[in-house]
């Protein structure tokens, strides 16, 4: 059996890029599924979809419940890793991946080209690996670049 990663994202762009990065994945890996919409199951029909609620820094009292709800998903799913594109509740499943002592990757937006997001700069702070869609944001240690899921 191939071995499990959970992918994250806020409905959005950022779904629609995880999307672009996880489908290439499947090949190798068993990818749950988890987003801030019901509809976006249907874009993953045939994986295992899970929804969490959908917050950001204007609502951010609403963290500790999605962070609870994450840490049931990676205790139920086990995954070998955890990652995310983004927003407010792809960070909080990287928290609770961390917590849990599962692996844990950040892919910065495409979107920004001049600096890594808010949510990116907190990530690089405790995840295991930050990846960036910009060549010039890569410090070639920390942050990573290996190219745009855009060709």
């Amino acid at each position: 059996m191939p071995r499990t990663l959970l992918a994250v994202a806020s409905i959005g762009g950022h779904w629609i890029q995880l999307l672009r990065i996880a489908k290439g994945l499947e090949r190798d890996f068993e990818v749950v599924y988890c987003s801030t919409h019901e509809k976006c199951a249907t874009m993953v029909e045939g994986h295992r979809f899970h929804v969490v609620s959908d917050f950001s820094r204007w609502n951010f009292w609403k963290l500790p419940v999605a962070l609870v709800k994450m840490v049931k998903i990676i205790r139920t799913e086990r995954p070998a890793a955890v990652f995310s594109t983004g927003a407010a509740p792809g960070l909080t499943a990287l928290m609770a991946a961390k917590m849990c002592g599962v692996r844990t990757i950040w892919i910065d937006s495409v979107a920004n080209v001049e600096q890594l997001s808010a949510s990116g700069r907190i990530a690089r702070r405790f995840v295991d690996k930050v990846y960036t869609q910009w060549d010039s944001l890569s410090d070639g240690d920390r942050i990573v670049y290996a190219g745009s899921i855009f060709s």
